[in-house]
């Protein structure tokens, strides 16, 4: 059982915008502090073996300058790597390339805080489902996290497909999308519209979209 009030209360969600050489993107920012430093986050979220644990399979050369491939999802290219504090990649799905940035900060007590930056042009996905599109699926990736840090066990496997589905599943994922429905109010964007996008990812995400 999990806890996915508290779950979704130790993240913190951020909309916004970045200036880049095609033109302004908005911004996902969702960021966590963990019970762990961050030479052991860093490893989480870097070594092939450890994502494979707690997010999906991933293959490919996970260094500056080599290619990615996430199992039945996006693959990319690393383009900066600063150890244990940050990396920038390209995030290929669909035909479409945005672009990731993940950044770790060591905390006091040994805690250390990630926090990832999902960036992206704005098109007809994004006005029909807005930030929580992505912010959705990286909270649950998180979640998965969590799990992995707290007992370093494999739970890819228990936080999958089938467990979205669940009642426990679905009440996160409304959770999130409501979280995310907050987020792009309080970035100056028009509250209709945030609550028709929030409504439509959630609605998606849980298999309800008519």
């Amino acid at each position: 059982m999990i806890d996915v009030t508290g779950q979704i209360n130790a993240v913190r969600r951020q909309v916004g915008e970045r200036v880049l050489e095609a033109g302004t993107a908005r911004t996902v920012t969702i960021g966590r502090t963990y019970d762990t430093d961050v030479d052991d986050l860093w490893e989480a979220v870097t070594s092939a073996d450890r994502i494979s644990r707690w997010f999906l399979p991933v293959s490919g050369d996970l260094r500056q300058g080599g290619r990615f491939e996430l199992e039945g999802n996006a693959s990319g290219t690393i383009e900066r790597c600063d150890p244990p504090k940050s990396y920038f990649a390209t995030w290929e799905f669909g035909g479409q390339v945005s672009w990731i940035e993940v950044r770790l900060t060591p905390e006091d007590g040994g805690r250390s805080r990630l926090e990832l930056e999902h960036i992206a042009h704005v098109d007809d996905h994004w006005e029909q489902y807005g930030p929580g599109a992505v912010g959705i699926g990286w909270e649950q990736g998180l979640l998965g996290l969590t799990l992995h840090l707290a007992s370093g066990a494999d739970v890819q496997a228990d936080m999958g497909p089938e467990w979205a589905m669940t009642d426990e599943g679905k009440e996160f994922t409304r959770q999130s999308g409501e979280g995310w429905y907050r987020a792009h109010v309080e970035s100056g964007d028009d509250e209709a519209t945030a609550r028709s996008a929030a409504d439509n990812t959630i609605a998606a995400y849980t298999g309800t979209m008519e």
